[in-house]
């Protein structure tokens, strides 16, 4: 199999460029000659997001406000790796903290992928958090409407099929999550 690209980059205008995201038009010439103008790309940082567990069998999610969904969802802790960030573990140490008011004994990292690799340039990483405790006062960023939401993982687990995780690529992290926990067998 070969892996290089079968697409040409010809030329890329950036269209919009602010603190979260960059959009660019994209023309691009396929192995076959066709032309495709414009392919709108995103460029945004990596994301992270922690799959948090207590020592009574719950998991420690966040119940958050999303605008473009005019819903309360329910999601995993986490969030845009800060420039500070040294890797995706102390990204959503830092999240898991700010968002939760908890920290965990245990922490491993479980796989990254990427949110929409059609049109987005970043990938999201998880990690597996074991032992998680409250450990401080929540610190939500300004613009972040959110609440605490420790859950029991049966009823995670239940509800998955429909649909209590709002957040798609959040489903399978917490099922990658439990696997690796040794909770579920996948």
């Amino acid at each position: 199999m070969d892996d290089a690209p079968p697409w040409t980059l010809l030329d890329s205008r950036t269209l919009v460029q602010d603190r979260w995201i960059s959009l660019r038009a994209d023309r691009l010439r396929t192995a076959e000659g066709a032309e495709l103008s414009p392919w709108y790309v995103l460029d945004y940082p990596d994301w992270a997001a922690v799959v948090a567990l207590t020592d009574d069998d719950r998991m420690v999610l966040v119940r958050q406000w999303r605008h473009a969904a005019q819903a309360w969802c329910l999601e995993l802790p986490g969030g845009v790796m800060d420039p500070g960030d040294a890797d995706p573990l102390s990204a959503v140490r830092r999240e898991l903290l700010e968002e939760t008011g908890h920290a965990a004994r245990n922490w491993r990292y479980l796989y990254a992928a990427y949110p929409n690799p059609a049109i987005q340039t970043n990938r999201i990483h998880f990690v597996l958090a074991e032992g998680a405790h409250p450990a401080g006062a929540m610190a939500h960023e300004p613009g972040e409407t959110m609440q605490l939401a420790c859950l029991p993982v049966a009823e995670v687990l239940a509800g998955i099929g429909q649909g209590m995780l709002h957040q798609a690529m959040h489903v399978g992290a917490a099922l990658a999550g439990l696997a690796a926990a040794g909770r579920i067998r996948l």
